[in-house]
């Protein structure tokens, strides 16, 4: 359903970038939300045009394209959205080594299993 106006909330939910509307509602009120710049409340309308910023695991700098207040599918949302963040940080991870010292015998059953669940995929 289209509109001018709706709540940043109940928008932010719609698109799809917050999982439940309490946690949409929840982020407003930890100060996690901002609109055009300003601290957004729950209620704050968002209207075509205005720059959502949420932080959701990552800063998130979205602008308004579409004003919709139920929530539908992922390609519908990606419509009604323009998305201005910058880009995901490339995290380089070590691999999980596995270290028993030399001359420790055959390993227990215990470090059998920890060795199973560090080499499963």
């Amino acid at each position: 359903m289209t509109t001018s106006t709706a709540r940043v909330d109940v928008w932010l939910w719609a698109v799809r970038i917050y999982k439940t509307r309490s946690a949409a509602t929840a982020g407003c009120r930890g100060g996690h939300v901002r609109v055009n710049r300003a601290p957004a409340k729950a209620s704050t309308p968002v209207k075509v045009g205005d720059r959502v910023e949420a932080f959701v695991e990552r800063t998130r700098i979205l602008e308004v394209v579409t004003v919709i207040d139920k929530r539908v599918g992922a390609a519908v949302a990606a419509t009604c959205l323009v998305d201005h963040s910058p880009p995901v940080p490339v995290v380089k991870r070590m691999p999980r080594v596995f270290v028993r010292e030399r001359g420790t015998g055959r390993p227990t059953k215990r470090e059998r299993r920890a060795l199973d669940r560090l080499m499963r995929p």
